[in-house]
């Protein structure tokens, strides 16, 4: 079975979230399965660079009024398919947006060609390589489904979810400059709202939905997560499919992980200790017995952060410190520098990402708090779990099937991984954080946690088996 995959993010190749991961171990797991991926990427300065002392085979195209060329290469053992297309992806900035943090504005523009690319692609443009199916993750290649119903590709498409808040929506006046019939710009084509929506498009047209997590597939059905969607939504219930994330295991090994002062195994644990005193001093915090919470996140709204911060000083009147490591929103942003100012030696704040540190926050922090109102899937808290890092996450979207509470009845049969609180409450994160606390107290009780959560099987072989079946039952 051929796979095209279609995405505007890979690990390690370009990265801003979750995506690029998922895109970058997925074929991997998959190739175990007999299915061959060959993944189409956006030919960025990052891509591109990495293309140095391959002999890629490169065919020229003209896409909506676009000269490029498709470049095919393999590279940290991902086959890979690069829209090379200079005027649109060899500009300064992150994927999305500028120096200046502002999107693109031919965002557009730049994710329809990668869409209509794909579908050239189904269509047989290259020699060597004619997929079966086209597999389109997020709103940057959700068109692919439209583009290959329009032009009649009799090929079916998967569009994965990886978070409805992001959408792609754009005005009518684009519509021209899709190069797609008349009778697309319809309620049951692209058109969303008197506008052009992308991922509205993908849902509509994709032969099967699936987003990251069963819970949070239940979730979009619904006016609150479903973002104005859930309409659309419902009416694709009977293709829509829940497939939780799994994570990248060679690269996220406490065996094995070079990021880490100090390997360890679910045997060793008390290896961590090392990790903890680095992680405490690259933060600037006191070295001593208290529980170490860590945060790796973005810091916005949708992450709960502001929950966080509101909570942070009853955190430190409990004798616990806090290492957060997150970049997002100016103001929140500056309230975490404020905390870390306000509470020297207990609060530490880094502003920027930085994977290296990531592991170790992973590898050295006793629990890791997400207290997210929607979290589609989440990967912090199976990178914790896989790492001894018990998760304290709030019970929303992949988090709540992934992390089992601990409750007196867990507690007792010793299968709690960690702590689910309430969404959207401080106060339930309050209790959460207080919990934690107290359970770090029982040295025998956490250890069993850590141990619990590093047994999980958080790796990718259940979910690629979930999709290997969802694609043979397309093609059949």
């Amino acid at each position: 079975m051929k796979v095209l995959a279609v995405t505007s993010e890979i690990y390690p190749l370009v990265k801003t979230g979750g995506l690029a991961d998922v895109a970058g171990a997925l074929p991997s797991a998959l190739a175990g399965l007999g299915v061959e991926v060959r993944t189409l990427v956006p030919g960025y300065p990052s891509v591109m660079s990495r293309l140095d002392g391959t002999t890629p085979a490169a065919k020229a195209l003209n896409v909506l009024g676009v000269d490029c060329r498709l470049v095919q290469a393999t590279v940290e053992g991902l086959k890979l398919i690069v829209l090379d297309a200079p005027a649109l992806f060899d500009r300064p900035g992150g994927p999305y947006n500028g120096p200046d943090g502002k999107d693109h504005p031919d965002n557009w523009h730049r994710f329809a060609v990668l869409s209509m690319t794909a579908a050239l692609v189904a269509g047989g443009a290259l020699d060597d390589f004619t997929p079966d199916l086209v597999h389109a993750h997020d709103w940057q290649a959700a068109m692919a489904p439209a583009y290959l119903r329009f032009a009649k590709i009799d090929k079916p498409s998967v569009i994965t979810i990886h978070n409805m808040a992001f959408q792609g929506q754009f005005p009518a006046r684009i519509f021209s400059g899709l190069q797609l019939p008349p009778e697309a710009f319809s309620i049951d084509g692209v058109e969303y709202y008197g506008g052009v929506g992308f991922l509205k498009a993908g849902i509509q047209n994709a032969s099967a939905v699936t987003t990251v997590s069963p819970t949070y597939a239940r979730e979009i059905t619904t006016p609150g997560f479903g973002m104005g969607l859930d309409g659309l939504i419902n009416s694709r219930s009977a293709d829509l499919h829940g497939i939780v994330n799994g994570i990248e295991t060679e690269t996220w090994d406490p065996a094995s992980d070079g990021r880490l002062e100090k390997t360890y195994t679910s045997r060793t644990l008390k290896g961590r200790a090392i990790n903890r005193q680095a992680t405490a001093k690259r933060f600037g915090l006191e070295d001593d017995n208290s529980p170490l919470f860590v945060v790796i996140s973005r810091l916005t709204w949708q992450k709960g952060i502001d929950l966080l911060a509101e909570v942070t000083p009853d955190l430190v009147a409990a004798g616990a410190r806090l290492a957060v490591l997150g970049t997002g929103d100016a103001m929140l942003e500056g309230r975490f520098l404020e905390l870390s100012a306000a509470f020297p030696g207990r609060v530490g704040a880094i502003i920027g990402y930085d994977e290296n540190l990531a592991h170790l926050l992973q590898g050295g922090g006793d629990a890791i708090l997400i207290p997210s109102r929607f979290e589609p899937c989440g990967l912090t808290q199976l990178y914790g779990l896989h790492y001894g890092c018990v998760p304290v996450v709030a019970r929303t979207g992949g988090l709540a099937d992934t992390v089992v509470h601990a409750n007196t009845a867990a507690l007792n049969a010793g299968v709690a991984t960690g702590i689910v609180h309430a969404p959207d409450s401080a106060n339930a994160l309050r209790q959460a954080v207080l919990e934690a606390v107290s359970l770090y107290g029982d040295a025998k009780c956490w250890a069993n946690m850590q141990r619990q959560g590093m047994k999980a099987d958080v790796s990718w072989q259940r979910s690629a088996a979930a999709y290997a079946e969802l694609y043979a039952s397309l093609l059949n």
